[in-house]
């Protein structure tokens, strides 16, 4: 595992680029079938190609994860892949190359993979807007969804996800001179403060909700009232009723200037996932491995979708670790095996009907 981890980490694959992730997704292709035989098919998309494997029989289960991760090219040489420690570090090993090669190594324990697919795909970190007719397409035809993404923190695996998506606020203002006439102009960068204060003012945190402005831009010099500004915005949300009230919202902004105009963007892209969606497979994984913990967690993954869909689905089945889209990313080399074998336990039971 730690040999195929270092292949993977080692083809860097940043989302967006298709070059990039067409080697990784041939690399993470040549893995699966060196391991399980069969043949791995590059399914091609504007994002760049995603990576699909069956067993072959009826379907009943999909292994779900993406190839693609937040490093730019050249993280590499500056962190190289290195283990140290029991650790594993480098750019994509826990988020989520490490779980990637967990869930192909528990599978290679099977002597029988009948009803199996796996789908790694290539935009899952900028919102799998090429991936989620695929991923929701195998995932009803399988019918129970393991997700590889990493577990929680201290190892607890993701039984529920908040929902989440990404708003651009833009305001349109007019230029001035600053010292000659500031008043002649409308200044766009005082309009986003007066935004900022009333999108905050959306989050209900005491429900889940969390509106959070995160970039902002405007202006060009010193000298010149700001004609453009740019507010973009995470949301997080817990039920679908806070994605209608929030997106609602952001519909109704409204500019606090004369002259002053506002165009919004965005959506609630990831509904969230209901703990409920993972409680039966979730049972199954506490009887294969006693004493495991489940949680609810802010961040979204593409078990989001298939939660949505009524499929049941388990997250956080992948690395155990840390740090994930920072420097300071780490696996749990003791780890692996042991959520290697859970992945292929509970992959017999779901093909088995003994999930309940």
């Amino acid at each position: 595992m730690i040999e195929d981890l270092r292949t993977l980490v080692e083809v860097e694959s940043p989302s967006r680029d298709p070059d990039a992730l067409r080697a990784s997704a041939e690399a993470v292709a040549a893995v699966i079938e060196s391991r399980l035989g069969g043949r791995a098919v590059l399914v091609e998309s504007e994002a760049g190609p995603h990576v699909y494997w069956s067993a072959g029989g009826d379907p009943s289960v999909l292994i779900l994860g993406h190839h693609d991760t937040v490093f730019p090219l050249g993280t590499l040489e500056r962190r190289p892949f290195t283990v140290r420690d029991g650790r594993a570090t480098g750019p994509g090993v826990f988020d989520m190359l490490g779980g990637l090669v967990q869930g192909v190594h528990g599978l290679a324990t099977l002597e029988d993979r009948s009803g199996v697919e796996i789908l790694v795909t290539a935009d899952e970190e900028v919102g799998s807007r090429f991936s989620r007719t695929l991923i929701e397409e195998r995932a009803l035809a399988c019918g129970a969804v393991l997700v590889l993404e990493g577990a929680a923190d201290g190892g607890p695996l993701k039984t529920g996800r908040k929902g989440c998506g990404t708003f651009r606020v833009s305001i349109r203002g007019r230029a001035s001179h600053a010292g000659l006439e500031p008043a002649a102009g409308v200044n766009a960068l005082v309009e986003a403060a007066h935004q900022v204060l009333d999108i905050s003012a959306l989050g209900r945190p005491d429900i889940g909700t969390t509106v959070t402005p995160t970039v902002a831009s405007a202006g060009t010099l010193d000298n010149v009232v700001p004609a453009e500004a740019t507010v973009i915005v995470d949301v997080r949300i817990e039920t679908a009723e806070e994605k209608e009230r929030v997106e609602a919202a952001f519909a109704a902004l409204a500019p606090h200037l004369a002259e002053a105009r506002i165009v919004v963007q965005g959506a609630i892209s990831r509904p969230p996932m209901p703990e409920s969606a993972s409680a039966e497979l979730f049972a199954v994984a506490e009887r294969l491995l006693p004493g495991i913990d489940g949680t609810a967690v802010g961040g979204g993954s593409d078990g989001n979708f298939t939660a949505a869909l009524g499929v049941p689905t388990l997250d956080g089945l992948g690395a155990v670790g840390g740090g994930a889209h920072a420097d300071h990313e780490y696996l749990l080399i003791e780890a692996m095996a042991e959520r290697a074998g859970l992945v292929a336990g509970l992959v017999n039971a779901v093909r088995n009907g003994t999930r309940r």
